[in-house]
């Protein structure tokens, strides 16, 4: 599939109608990359409130804007499906989903990664054509602060699917890039670059986002590597964590309903 056979979503409401979409087949196929779509849907829905809300600077623009950073993702999604998806740290996201290695804070970080570390900034430059980006630098900044009251909540609702997960605070002096990765710091990092590719000449960008989907590329190899203690915890973590894929994403599209048990047998630690 090509971008011309892709067709974007124009309005919020229909990239989270997209999005249920998504997660229901995701749901009924027990594909790992719900987790992904489930929590990105959360935050979706969260934008749009606040939009309605009237909680930033330009509301119209921000909604612009968080379309096109979603149609990203959904066309990446479209060209896996296709078959066409060749290379980029969507490439490796959903190749991971496939396996049962990654633990599910993995799988999220991964698309976290592609999503934030590539995508965001590319659809920034993109709703800036009529302004200057750095008239949007705040309302920017303001999703960081959505997504930071959003943090407890997501925290809790992983702790049900994946009980042992704290035991990753044992190691957060160690220089993995599993516990380095920030949401904080890789938006500043998508804001950074924004600028670079705000400010480049006619005709630079394509080869700019494709330098920039190769480093991000191999951050999502390196989310993927762990040896010697981290390696051992993430085992012992994964050994804990539910495994029907199905259930999992029931828990993260509704975490805020506080928790929805679910006692499928398959949903019993182990491999």
């Amino acid at each position: 599939m090509n971008e011309s056979a892709f067709t974007p979503a124009k309005t919020i409401d229909e990239v989270i109608a997209r999005l249920d979409r998504v997660i229901r087949q995701c749901g009924d196929e027990k594909n790992r990359s719900g987790f992904f779509a489930a929590l990105y849907y959360k935050v979706t829905v969260r934008v749009r409130d606040a939009i309605g809300r009237g909680e930033f600077e330009d509301n119209p623009r921000m909604e612009r804007f968080d379309v096109a950073f979603a149609n990203r993702y959904l066309l990446a999604l479209a060209q896996w499906q296709a078959g066409t998806l060749t290379e980029g740290p969507w490439l490796v996201a959903f190749q991971a989903a496939d396996s049962h290695r990654p633990i599910i804070l993995q799988h999220l970080l991964l698309g976290m990664n592609a999503h934030i570390n590539l995508d965001l900034g590319a659809a920034a430059v993109e709703v800036s054509d009529q302004d200057t980006l750095e008239s949007m630098h705040n309302d920017f900044n303001r999703i960081n602060e959505i997504l930071g009251a959003m943090t407890f909540e997501v925290i809790q609702a992983l702790n049900q699917v994946s009980p042992i997960l704290s035991l990753m605070g044992l190691h957060a002096g160690n220089e993995t890039i599993l516990i380095q990765f920030s949401i904080t710091n890789a938006r500043d990092g998508a804001w950074g670059f924004a600028e670079e590719l705000y400010e480049c000449e006619e005709g630079e960008a394509p080869a700019i986002i494709g330098k920039r989907s190769q480093t991000i590329a191999r951050l999502a190899q390196s989310l993927l590597k762990s040896q010697g203690l981290i390696k051992l915890t993430l085992w012992f973590i994964r050994l804990f964590e539910w495994r029907n894929a199905r259930k999992i994403i029931d828990v993260l599209y509704h975490f805020k309903n506080k928790f929805i048990h679910v006692g499928d047998s398959d949903d019993s630690p182990g491999e």
